[in-house]
């Protein structure tokens, strides 16, 4: 028998996908209410948030009283921890306050340029953010996801094997954005055996290619416990651009054919790994949570739901909540 696949999206709090109508009205209104609405639909989400600021540990607390027994979390790691540059306003306040002053003035701040005690500071903060989630068994992976100007560099490789030694008890995966890492087939060797031998999960990734950035739709599972897949999307207008907001840069909707050729090869990951996680990163509009369905319909691990026209009073109602 082949492993468990989880289907869902990398966020349910998006402000399009609230905006699109997707969710009821009375749901709409809270995060409470949105989440839980969430959840009767999908087993998995992934918490982007988290890559922006270290979550409340009140949060995940509130996430776990929310959600189903057997839901699952992944969580993007905090920027700080994948080389990139991270807000000074989100620190929490307390640490904001103890940074020299010249770095308190600053936008972003690197984890190169913090005292070593603030980064510890910062680590033991987010992983104790992840230990509500952990403790009621609902924290999947960790999902590092490295700039596009992370190559297979020998001290990027140490750089990874430090991360996953800070979180501890919890599940790294890793998604690379720098295209050398699985360019040609000695490249993947070379890193697929790297993840392999140090317990790792790849993250597979479906996405716009002729880019730097661009990582091919390899399929292959470095962990015999969980095997991931992200997709992101094929709108190669946005994805290289700095100017364009999140949800644009992901404007775009898969075609059912194109989610069927992912059938098979997530096919494939479920016979090696206890565990397969499907996300949807297009996340713009409902599009993310449309085509999650969809290809959870195909792989039969979602029940067909028909489609209902929107009776009058709700399309009423759902416009009046966005004007509000």
């Amino acid at each position: 028998m082949g492993g468990r696949i989880l289907v869902g999206s990398c966020s349910w709090a998006d402000k399009t996908l609230i905006d699109s109508g997707w969710y009821p009205p009375a749901a709409a209104k809270s995060p409470e209410e949105r989440l839980r609405h969430y959840t009767e639909h999908f087993p998995i989400v992934e918490v982007d948030s988290a890559y922006y600021a270290i979550p409340a540990v009140r949060n995940a607390e509130l996430w776990v009283e929310r959600t189903p027994d057997e839901f699952t979390f992944d969580v993007k790691a905090y920027a700080l921890f994948t080389g990139h540059g991270a807000a000074v306003q989100a620190f929490p306040k307390d640490v904001k306050e103890a940074l020299p002053g010249e770095l308190q003035q600053k936008r972003n701040v690197y984890m190169k340029d913090l005292p070593p005690e603030v980064g510890d500071e910062m680590w033991r903060r987010f992983n104790e953010a992840l230990l509500p989630l952990d403790s009621a068994g609902k924290l999947g992976t960790v999902l590092f996801q490295y700039p596009p100007w992370f190559g297979p560099r020998g001290d990027n490789r140490e750089a990874i094997l430090e991360a996953k030694e800070r979180l501890g008890q919890y599940r790294m995966a890793v998604e690379f954005r720098h295209a050398a890492w699985m360019a040609e087939p000695r490249d993947q060797e070379l890193t697929l055996r790297f993840l392999t031998d140090n317990s790792i999960p790849y993250v597979c990734v479906d996405e716009p290619q002729g880019f730097k950035s661009s990582v091919p739709p390899v399929t292959a599972v470095t962990h015999p416990s969980v095997a991931l897949l992200r997709m992101h999307g094929r709108n190669s207008d946005t994805w290289a651009s700095r100017s364009k907001t999140a949800a644009e840069r992901f404007d775009y909707l898969y075609s059912e054919d194109e989610l069927r050729e992912w059938v098979p090869r997530i096919q494939g990951l479920a016979e090696d790994a206890a565990e397969v996680h499907v996300l949807m990163n297009n996340c713009h509009s409902d599009y993310s949570v449309r085509n999650a369905r969809q290809i959870g319909e195909m792989l039969g691990v979602i029940e067909h739901e028909p489609q209902r026209a929107p009776k009058p009073e709700d399309a009423s109602e759902a416009g009046q909540e966005r004007l509000l």
